[in-house]
């Protein structure tokens, strides 16, 4: 078959939206015919090295750039990027309509930026379209806003504002119509993209990990039962919530545990003064922003993953955690709700700050007072990496739904796996 994949953000060896893109496109290319739309500022030197060092015959890769604004990394991912963003969809289209003239694809396939409140126009050209995953139809609850200052909230409102405008965009509703099927990350995007007329919407994360990186994970020894210590890996942003995980963490007086946080942000200074005010601020560690290996090597070193995120779509970092074996404590929200099963750690209602900051503060307790537990939970979460999270399974399974879509099957049905 002959597959076009829209990945406006697609690089080989990154994580978040190029590593999706790259690693999508990839897989796929083992059982169909592939060309990549994407640009080149942003990765066609490192495709190009990639793919001389390591062929793949059935990869093909069309770089295209506004001519009127080529340098799309300028801005960041500031309210610009988003307008070169959506304008770039529209030229991913002109370009598309040529190729698909000279080539003629069985299945077109949106993949990056994973947003669903975007149109993707490639989904009118007369061929079977599969979109996402896409994400972004979370929300921190409001009671958590009271946790926020006034510059958060502004990024909250202005956060809904940007959503509910894409969600009004007849171009955008159009995508949704025209979909064979749409992979949504969450429920809370897939209750949005069915409201704007999907007829067929599944569950499915947009992240994975490669068998190598699962392997490796594994190999990691757990610490003794001496003493536990929780970590938490995240950018220090208020919508995070590492600020429950503290205040939970010293509503638990475990005193002989540590909470290591890795990561930086605008939250830094409020963090580390709440640690203070807290009294836990000598059993608190931040480590700032390090490496990714060096990332890895400080998971390996604790205990228990804690990661309160208010409206993550994905949240890779607790697949890591699952594949190292430790259990992971987080919110019932977005994408880490998803992956975190009652077997893989402990999910706590998000009704409101001290509800949830109880629950979190007893989950750490129990896991610190129950060694064969956290054994029990991390090996149940390398478990369900392999079997759920593969890039290898995710790349064999989109081959298969795109012949049960050539083939004119029904995908009206919940799929028997999940991404």
């Amino acid at each position: 078959m002959k597959v076009l994949i829209s990945a406006y953000s697609c690089e080989p060896g990154k994580g978040s939206e190029r590593g999706v893109g790259w690693n999508v496109a990839r897989e796929v290319a083992k059982y169909h015919e592939v060309w990549v739309l994407t640009r080149p500022d942003e990765s066609k030197e490192a495709i190009e090295a990639e793919l001389s060092l390591n062929p793949i015959p059935n990869l093909h890769f069309v770089y295209l750039t506004l001519p009127f604004w080529k340098d799309s990394l300028r801005w960041g991912q500031s309210g610009a990027m988003q307008l070169h963003y959506y304008l770039w969809q529209i030229q991913a289209y002109l370009v598309g309509k040529k190729l698909h003239e000279n080539i003629g694809f069985d299945v077109i396939h949106h993949v990056t930026f994973v947003r669903y409140a975007c149109p993707s126009f490639l989904s009118f050209l007369p061929v079977p379209f599969v979109w996402g995953p896409v994400g972004g139809g979370e929300s921190a609850p409001l009671p958590f806003w009271t946790d926020f200052n006034w510059k958060n909230k502004l990024y909250e409102v202005a956060r809904l504002a940007w959503r509910s405008l894409g969600e009004l965009d007849p171009f955008t509703r159009l995508t949704a119509r025209r979909s064979a099927i749409a992979y949504a990350t969450t429920e809370d995007t897939a209750k949005r993209v069915r409201k704007m007329g999907a007829s067929c919407v599944q569950v499915d994360a947009a992240i994975g990990m490669f068998a190598e990186e699962i392997e490796q994970l594994a190999q990691y020894p757990h610490p003794d039962n001496s003493s536990v210590r929780f970590i938490s890996i995240a950018r220090l942003l208020h919508w995070k919530g590492l600020h429950l995980g503290l205040r939970a963490f010293a509503k638990a007086k475990l005193s002989d545990a540590e909470y290591w946080i890795l990561g930086d942000g605008a939250e830094i200074d409020r963090l580390q003064d709440l640690a203070l005010n807290l009294g836990i601020a000598s059993q608190v560690k931040f480590w700032g922003l390090l490496p990714r290996e060096e990332v890895l090597a400080k998971l390996g070193q604790c205990s228990v993953l804690v990661h309160p995120s208010l409206h993550d779509s994905g949240a890779g970092v607790c697949l890591e955690a699952m594949a190292a074996g430790r259990p992971v404590i987080c919110l019932d929200l977005g994408g880490p709700a998803a992956q975190v099963t009652s077997e893989t750690g402990f999910k706590m209602l998000a009704d409101n700050p001290e509800q949830s900051v109880s629950g979190l503060s007893e989950a750490m307790v129990r896991l610190a007072s129950d060694h064969n537990l956290r054994l029990q939970m991390g090996q149940s979460g390398q478990q369900r990496v392999r079997e759920c999270y593969s890039w290898e399974v995710k790349g064999k399974q989109l081959a298969q739904i795109y012949e049960e879509i050539v083939a004119g099957k029904s995908l009206n049905h919940q799929s028997s796996w999940t991404f």
